[in-house]
Order: C-alpha cells, then structure tokens, then sequence
C-alpha cells in the first residue's frame, strides 16, 4: 500500500501578492483623491454646528448661619449615585424644557420648528403625501423633540457634577440654552423648597394648638394624683418613705455592725481572764490608760528585781516587797481588764435594743414605701405621658418658627449650583475638514488596497505550487518482531494465514535462536581472513534476520501507521540512543511537528541536539520549577524540537512521576510525534509513556543476550509489534546534515 502526497497543495506568493499595489498605484491613488474630494465638498457645504455646555455641581447649600439650631451638615444626607442621576431626569424633564422654550421663543426658529420656514421642496413632498405634514403636531411637541435631539444631559463618572450639553446651529443659542436649562433647574428645586415650608407650617399650626391643650391637660392630671396620693418627695427626686427606709436601713446595719464588734471583743476579754491568758493581744485593755500605766509600773519591778537579784538573794526583804508590788499590780490589771469586759458587754446590750427598735422602725417604713411605690409606678406614668407630650410641643414649635421664617423671608436653600457657565463657542464642532478629509484619504487608500489584494487572490496570480510533497511514496512494509524461518511453508491442512494457539511463545524462542545464531556469525567472520574493512553492509543481513530495520524503514512505519508516541528503548546505554535521535530528525525532516523527550540518566538523547546539558528539562517540569515553554527548545541541525533531561534533583522530580501520563498527553495533543528515549529500562519503565497511537522500539548497536534478553521481556510484558531499529549506518547525532539548519 502506498500513500501519496498533496503534491497539488498551493501556496500564496507573497511577493507577487504585494507586488500588485506598486502596479495598479495609480489606480488606487486616483480612486483616493476622488473620495478625498467628495468628503472636502460635502464637509464644505455642510451647516456648521455649535456645542456648548454648563456643569452643575449637587451639594449641601445650607450655611452655618440658616442651619436650624441643633442640626449640622452631617444630619442631611448627600445625594448618592442614585439620586444624581434622578436629577439628571429632573434636568430633562419636560416642565423644565418647555419653561425654556418658552423663555427664548423657540417656535420662531427654524431650527426648532420646520413649519417656521419650509422650503418649498418640503411643501410639495407634504402635498404629494410623499412626506408627513409636520403642521400635525402641536408646536410644542416639535419644539421639544428638536430639543431633546440636540441636548444631552448625563452625570460625570464617579462625580456628583452634572453636565447640560448643548448643540445648535447659533454658537450664542448653544450657549443660552444650557444656561437657561440650569437656571430653571435651580429655580425649581428653589419653588419646590418654599412649597415644602408652606406645607410644613400649614400642617404645624394646628398640630401646635392641639398639642398644647393635651400638654396642659396631662401636667393638671400629674398635679391632682400627687395631691391625692400623698407622695412626698425628698432628696434626689425620690419618694420621702422610700429615702426614710433606705436611711433606717444605714443606720441598723452600722448598729448591728457595733454590736457584733463589742460582743465579740467582751468575749475575746473574757476568754482570756479565764484561761489566764495574756490580756496584751486585746486592742481594747491595751488603750485603757490606767492599764497602761500600770503595765509601766510592772516592767519597772521587772527591772528593778532583776537589778537586785544580781548582789541579792531570793528571800531578801527588799526583793520580797517588790515581787509583792508585782503581784498587786497583776491582781490590779486583771480588775481593770473585767471593768473594761463589763463596759464592752453594756455596750453591746445597748446596742441590741437599738437594733431592736430600727428592726421595728424598717418594718413599718417598709409598709408605707410598699404603698408609695404603687402610687409612684401610677405618677411615673402620668409624668412620661406629659414629659413626651411637651418634647413634641416644643419639637414642633421650633420647626413651626424655622419653616415660617424661611416662609416669610422667602429663602429656599436649592442643594446645587452652577460652576460652570455655557459661553458661545467661537469654533463649530461639526464639521471637522481636517479630519474627515485625513480619515476619507486613508480609509479609501486602504479599502482601495484590500480590494487590489483580494482581486490578485481570486485571480489566481499570486498563487504558486507548494514547495513539495512531505514524501514521494511511502511503502508501509511489516515489520514483526519475529518472523517464520524462510524455509517455512504451510502444509496442505493449514492456511497460508494460519498462525499457531501459542504465537507469542514461538515468536520469542525463533527470536532466541536467531539471537545465537548472529552471535555466532561475527566469530565465524573473525576467523575467516581479513579481506578488508567490515562495513554495514556487511553485517545488515545478519542483522535483518532478526527482524531488525533501519532508521528509514522505522521512519516509515511511524508516518505509515499514524503514530502519535514512539517509545525508544536502548539496552545497550548511551551510544545505542541514537537512534531515538535520528528517527525524530527523520520525522520531523517530513514536515510534521515532532518532539524528542529524553528520559535518559545522562542526557545522552538531548545532548548532541543542544550540544550543552545546561538547559531545564523534563526534571524541572516534574518538579515544578519550570513550565512547558521553558523546557521546550528547539534542535541546533533539525525542526525538531527537544525536551532534555534537566538539572533539578531527580529523586525530588521522579516522586511526581505519576505525572508523566498526563505530560504525555499535554505533548502528543501539541505534536503530530512523540519520540521518548528511555534507555535501558524495562516493561514497567514505560508503563507511565503507553498510550494510543504508541509504536515501541528497540535499539541496538550490535546483537547480544542483553538485548535479546530485553527484547523478550517487552514481549512477554504486552508489546508484542515491538520493533529491533538500529543506527549503524547513519551519521552520528550532532553533525549537521546536508541541507538543514545549523542553528535554532
């Protein structure tokens, strides 16, 4: 089977294409020049038209010397987004546009009104019915539509300034009209501010009149229920009952709080006079003064005892007097001590019965402020109601006093103004010449020269035979990996076409036979005499009898069948990779895109077409630090383009080799070929790169069991179409080939 190129394919001929406008120049100027002068004419002859306009700027008019009492800037809100564009309708509106027709008169103008001045022309086309009879119309809707024709009104972005544009055929009318729009803006805004404090003061007074009589009536109503009520009121606006119980109830907790105090000291004293203790740790004997006093005369004794007793015996009258003096003044203490209990224990007794008597007092005043605080709930209620009623009167009173005066003063804050007046425009902005007459000139040379362009394609005469076919003929041969021995011939009972149950296993044991037997041949041809320089031609029948091919047939098969991946395996290391390179260079040589990715430890695939490992590689897109169009470079001596190995760690890049499916698919999507050298890898190495469209290769240098071992095992895997395709015979990787680019 063959297949044929589109040897038929055109191209365009640049050259010629371009060429035509220096032929037909002249054509195209004069076509320019006419339309040039038609747009001077018509844009000559054309009424002139005058734009002007006047900004208005929305804000807060209010003065600090108007400003109602109470209020400030803050407490009216500015107008948002919305509501400058409802002024913007507002400013359009047609009260608006007919006061300022009205103003300036003009019905009168032609411009405005046709009726005004009708051509004679426009009087035959109305009578022959050709045209509508504007007299149809009331004036003042011509007069409006003509308007509204020539003014545009809109709000400048982000802004709350409003622009009145205008245009006319008089610059001065252009002017006035914008000038009169915004001033009957204001004066609106300015009526409908009066109307709105007429209104007020019209709804205000009698409100006020309503609102003092219901005032007075619910003060008279708090008066009589305090009279009858008996709700005396005492310090801090509190009823007196209420302010009695809460001093009553001061008073006995400072009682109790003293009664607890001198029981619990009458106690303490006590427990010391009975157990003998030390009466010192009692703040209370210690402040006596007699106490004290006799607690000096006893550590005087102390002293002077113990003076003595240094030249003194014991029994030394002297010493006996003074321990005697001793012991009175303990005996005297320790009275004073029981005076001191007796008087804390009094105190205390006092102060029970006081508590007593203000338990008795909290009671019955807790009774009576039990009453009044029902009453008050009543009185509290009574004085809300006329607090609230005298807030709105006086609410009410003082704006009834602002919106009158505004009312009587005739001041109407209107919340905008103009900054920005309309002057007659001394220069039309309709017709610019200059412009329309540049913009008629190029446009015309332009349309002029596409229609030259096009005229010259669809003549045919810029068009030119492509500059071959991709490949005169292709042959599609069959290539098995292992082939029937050439003796073999089908028996009478089998069909030509028959193939053994067990193929697959027959295929591989022919191919190990095979395998020895060219193992054998190179020491049969060693022992032969040397007659001169082996060469490729010599040892290809040995090869080929194992099925293997070379680079052109391997070429072939890929373009025959359509592949779109071509796996590369390469037992043998480094030097057997060439042939993933030449069979890229072959491809890509045919005019379809090809890609070679080299998995190999050492770059040896992409080194000879870069001549440099410094370039990133298939490592550094698997680990992220590059991207496609960073990986991607194109051969110094072939259209090919090359993903070399890379310079990231490959530990890091291989533990995101579950990528590499998805990679693939990215680059066959891209590429009309994929050519992946993987070296000498096995069945389950290439697992990750099969896909649809994959044609797998084995290269090698020389036969050996090492490839035959390898061949083998990719059969055994699932590749039983696997192809053997050797280099010998080629020029090597990295030279370049006649006829191709030197660099990229």
């Amino acid at each position: 089977m063959s297949v044929q190129s589109a040897a038929a394919d055109v191209d365009v001929d640049l050259r010629q294409l371009f060429a035509s406008l220096a032929r037909n120049w002249l054509r195209i100027l004069v076509v320019a020049l006419v339309v040039t002068s038609l747009a001077f004419a018509l844009t000559w002859l054309a009424t002139p038209h005058y734009r002007a306009e006047t900004r208005l700027l929305i804000e807060t008019r209010e003065s600090v010397y108007t400003r109602p009492d109470g209020t400030n800037d803050n407490d009216k809100p500015i107008l948002d987004e919305e509501g400058v564009t409802s002024q913007v309708e507002v400013i359009s509106s047609t009260d608006i546009l007919k006061q300022v027709a009205q103003k300036l008169d003009l019905s009168r103008l032609p411009e405005f009104d046709e009726t005004a001045d009708m051509p004679a022309l426009s009087r035959l086309l109305v009578v022959a019915g050709l045209k509508s009879d504007p007299n149809e119309i009331p004036p003042e809707e011509r007069v409006l539509t003509k308007m509204r024709e020539k003014l545009n009104v809109y709000r400048v972005e982000k802004s709350r300034v409003i622009v009145i544009e205008f245009s006319s055929e008089d610059p001065r009318l252009a002017a006035a009209i914008p000038n009169a729009i915004a001033d009957a803006y204001i004066s609106v805004q300015g009526n409908a501010n009066i109307e709105s404090n007429s209104a007020a003061t019209d709804w205000l007074a009698p409100e006020i009149a309503d609102l003092s009589k219901r005032v007075k009536d619910a003060e008279a109503k708090v008066a009589s229920y305090r009279a009858q009520s008996d709700l005396l009121m005492g310090g801090n606006n509190s009823v007196l009952a209420t302010q009695q119980l809460s001093e009553l109830s001061s008073e006995l907790s400072r009682v109790r709080a003293n009664r607890a105090s001198a029981a619990a000291t009458a106690d303490s004293v006590r427990r010391a006079l009975q157990n003998g203790g030390s009466l010192d740790a009692v703040p209370e004997v210690l402040s006596s003064g007699l106490i004290q006093r006799l607690r000096e005369r006893q550590v005087e004794l102390k002293t002077n005892i113990a003076d003595l007793s240094t030249s003194l015996l014991d029994n030394h009258p002297r010493i006996r007097a003074l321990r005697s003096q001793l012991a009175d003044l303990d005996r005297q203490i320790r009275n004073e001590a029981e005076k001191i209990m007796t008087g804390l224990m009094t105190q205390a007794q006092t102060a029970q019965a006081r508590e007593n008597q203000l338990v008795a007092d909290v009671n019955t005043l807790k009774a009576a402020s039990a009453r009044a605080g029902d009453q008050q709930v009543e009185l509290d209620a009574l004085q809300r109601e006329a607090t609230a009623q005298r807030q709105l009167l006086e609410s009410y009173l003082t704006r009834y006093r602002e919106a009158s005066s505004r009312k009587d003063s005739n001041y109407p804050p209107v919340d905008a103004r103009v900054f920005s007046r309309a002057v007659a425009p001394s220069q039309p902005y309709y017709p610019k010449i200059l412009p329309i007459i540049g913009a008629a000139f190029v446009g015309s040379l332009l349309v002029m020269a596409i229609v030259t362009l096009l005229q010259e394609l669809f003549s045919g005469r810029a068009m030119r035979p492509a500059a071959g076919a991709r490949f005169e003929r292709i042959e599609q041969v069959a290539m098995p990996v292992a082939r029937e021995p050439p003796n073999h011939e089908p028996s009478d009972h089998e069909p030509p076409d028959h193939e053994p149950p067990n193929q697959e296993s027959a295929d591989i044991e022919d191919l190990g036979d095979r395998m020895a037997e060219v193992q054998a041949e190179p020491q049969a041809a060693a022992a032969a005499p040397a007659t001169g320089p082996a060469t490729g031609d010599d040892v290809g029948p040995a090869r080929r009898s194992l099925g293997e091919v070379e680079i052109d047939k391997a070429v072939e098969k890929l373009i025959t069948s359509g592949a779109a991946r071509a796996i590369f395996v390469s037992p043998e290391g480094d030097e057997a990779a060439a042939s993933a390179v030449l069979v890229a260079r072959e491809v890509s040589d045919t005019g379809l895109r090809v890609l070679l990715l080299d998995l190999t430890a050492s770059g040896a695939a992409s080194r000879p077409t870069l001549d440099s490992r410094l370039f990133p590689g298939i490592t550094d897109l698997l680990a992220s630090e590059a991207q496609f169009s960073d990986v991607i470079h194109a051969d110094l001596y072939s259209d090919c383009h090359v993903i070399p190995v890379g310079n990231a760690d490959p530990v890091r890049a291989m533990r995101a080799a579950d990528r590499l499916p998805i990679i693939m698919q990215s680059l066959t999507t891209a590429y009309d070929l994929v050519v992946v050298e993987c070296g000498p890898t096995d069945a389950q190495g290439i697992s990750r790169l099969v896909g649809e469209g994959t044609e797998v290769f084995l290269s090698l240098l020389e036969p050996n069991d090492e490839v035959a071992q390898a061949a083998v095992e990719l059969i055994e895997s699932g590749y039983p179409d696997l192809t053997l395709v050797t280099p010998v015979g080629h020029q090597t990787p990295g030279t370049p080939l006649p006829g191709r680019r030197s660099a990229a």
